[in-house]
């Protein structure tokens, strides 16, 4: 949520911000400042009928004429709380609705615009006839989904033999790279409220993305979504931050719509694994840690031995809650295009405004907003069409990359 006195005070760099994702006609600042105007206003009436309900409260025994004021004074009192609240309400719809500003290098417009800033490795080339990831998961007996698809319906696979050993595999290369660089690891609930979806930005516009239970608990779209609510209605000691956080989880999204040809198998699905780096920061650290989160993401990739580049999204093709967006995508071969693992973000303190998230600043004393930021560390769904796209050998052998032979225990599958 952005600030509403942000808005007051720079409502000409706010707009121009905005504009860069939205269409113009699409949010009215004016009419959000005139509703704050009108609250104000509402304030200042009721404070003053509320000094004048003291006033009179503090004098000896009242006569009749003053019992009858006091009774006018109340249900004037109490209108004015019932529209103060009716007002408090659409105003805070609106705030809602906005979705945050963007940092100053993002571009205006849609993914077109998105930007390369860096490759690595080169595209891979075949003497051979390559085999997609699909042909290459039933040779080896690597992902079965025609029988996950017999369990919960289509966009959904099970992991069998070595195909479920090289994604625990990647999954434990993550946590053990989180850990050596001094992140505190957490597992944590996969259903939240909707409390918790309003937090991370999900609610009210992506309802529909989420799944949800007949408890009003939704499963959470991406491990970002608990972490953001760590901390939720705290407020943090200074000397705390920066906390930075990874947790594992399964990430759940309906993904509605048909799905692309070249989004079969594991490219595109209801169900995927995931690991999620998180932190909160003083607002002055708060770009230090994107640059960290970045770099982290980047050398899990390069371990991986992977060709990938690195695209920092243009404002339209950014989450919502995102002042800045930067892409890790990996090339899959069979598709000869780019797909995504990892998306480092920073929301400024907009999901900490809707969250509540402060941190008492030692030197002014007041309470501010922390800065909340994510990467993914990374999600594994396109990892392991990549690795074996990218890795198949002539005989229909893929190789393993060296940074997850300790946890295989073999350098090949054949």
């Amino acid at each position: 949520m952005l600030d509403i006195q942000k808005i007051r005070d720079q409502r000409e760099v706010i707009q121009a911000s905005l504009s860069k994702r939205l269409n113009p006609a699409d949010f009215d600042l004016d009419k959000i400042v005139a509703l704050d105007d009108q609250r104000r206003d509402l304030i200042t009436k009721a404070d003053e009928l509320k000094a004048e309900q003291n006033k009179l409260s503090k004098g000896g025994k009242p006569s009749p004429e003053q019992i009858e004021a006091g009774k006018q004074l109340r249900e004037k009192i109490k209108g004015m709380d019932a529209e103060l609240d009716d007002v408090q309400r659409r105003l805070n719809e609106m705030l809602s609705a906005l979705p945050n500003i963007v940092a100053d290098d993002v571009v205006a417009g849609d993914k077109e615009n998105n930007q390369i800033l860096y490759s690595f490795g080169d595209k891979p080339e075949f003497d051979f006839e390559p085999l997609d990831h699909i042909e290459l998961a039933k040779k080896h007996k690597l992902i079965d989904y025609e029988r996950a698809a017999k369990m919960s319906g289509s966009g959904f696979w099970i992991y069998t033999g070595r195909g479920a050993e090289l994604e625990w595999a990647l999954l434990n290369y993550f946590v053990d790279f989180h850990k050596q660089n001094g992140y505190t690891f957490l597992l944590t609930p996969y259903l939240l409220t909707e409390q918790s979806a309003y937090t991370s930005g999900h609610l009210p516009k992506f309802r529909d993305d989420l799944f949800w239970t007949e408890d009003k608990l939704c499963l959470n779209a991406t491990s970002e979504m608990m972490l953001g609510n760590m901390h939720r209605d705290e407020i943090m000691e200074e000397a705390d931050l920066p906390l930075k956080y990874y947790a594992y989880s399964s990430c759940f999204r309906r993904e509605a719509g048909a799905y692309r040809t070249e989004e079969r198998g594991m490219i595109r699905g209801h169900q995927f694994n995931k690991i999620e780096m998180f932190h909160f920061t003083r607002p002055e650290g708060s770009w230090a840690a994107f640059d960290e989160l970045l770099r982290c993401a980047e050398e899990l990739v390069k371990g991986l031995e992977l060709h990938f580049n690195t695209v920092q999204l243009a404002a339209r093709d950014c989450s919502a809650a995102m002042a800045k967006t930067i892409d890790l995508e990996v090339y899959i071969p069979s598709m000869k295009i780019y797909k995504e693992v990892s998306s480092i973000s920073n929301a400024l303190d907009y999901q900490a405004r809707r969250g509540n998230i402060r941190f008492k600043n030692s030197a002014t004393g007041k309470n501010e907003y922390v800065h909340t930021l994510n990467a993914s560390g990374l999600a594994t769904s396109r990892l392991l069409p990549a690795i074996l796209e990218q890795f198949q050998q002539a005989d229909g052998s893929v190789k393993i990359p060296k940074a997850l032979q300790p946890y295989l225990g073999y350098k090949e599958i054949v």
